[in-house]
């Protein structure tokens, strides 16, 4: 189910990841705990044709609140510095972390402190940096396999676009051969 948002502070989804706050060993394992409580580690893909190989690659890190608690993801958008709030209509409040500058500096500061969430962390690390080298289709189906990957490790009820879908629609698109 879709939620409509109203989002605050940015609308349109990231701050200047060069303002993203050096945080402290002390915050960088608070925000490691509400990341493994309350957080999610994912990438999304998604069927859009103005990408050169048709689907775009949405990595992100989201905080997870009820509305009324809102205060404590707006706390951690400071300590941060960077990513936006978003208020869904079912009570629940976000903090996303959208872009890939921001998402590889959080992951480095919390991982040592990660108990939970260590192996999405690191394969969030590994996706971005493969992101960077790929220059052909084969790169990029590389690619989409491995962040399937992430449906093992979440709990991923949504994730409909897989490896196989954009094999499919490689091949379909004349990029590859079948």
């Amino acid at each position: 189910m879709t939620h409509p948002v109203v989002c605050e502070d940015n609308s349109e989804g990231s701050l200047n990841s060069s303002k993203m706050n050096k945080l402290s060993k002390l915050q960088s394992a608070y925000i490691a705990g509400f990341l493994d409580a309350d957080g999610s580690i994912y990438i999304k893909l998604t069927r859009n044709n103005t990408y050169k190989y048709h689907f775009q690659v949405s990595p992100n890190i989201v905080f997870y609140q009820s509305s009324q608690s809102k205060t404590s993801l707006k706390t951690l958008q400071q300590m941060i510095q960077s990513g936006y709030l978003r208020s869904r209509n079912d009570g629940m409040e976000e903090y996303i972390l959208g872009d890939t500058s921001s998402i590889r500096q959080l992951l480095k500061a919390v991982k040592p402190f990660l108990l939970f969430k260590q192996l999405q962390a690191e394969l969030m690390l590994q996706i971005l940096d493969l992101k960077k080298e790929v220059n052909s289709p084969a790169d990029f189906l590389s690619l989409c396999t491995l962040i399937d990957n992430f449906k093992d490790l979440n709990y991923s009820k949504k994730r409909t676009v897989l490896a196989e879908t954009v094999r499919l629609v490689l091949i379909e698109e004349g990029f590859i051969t079948p």
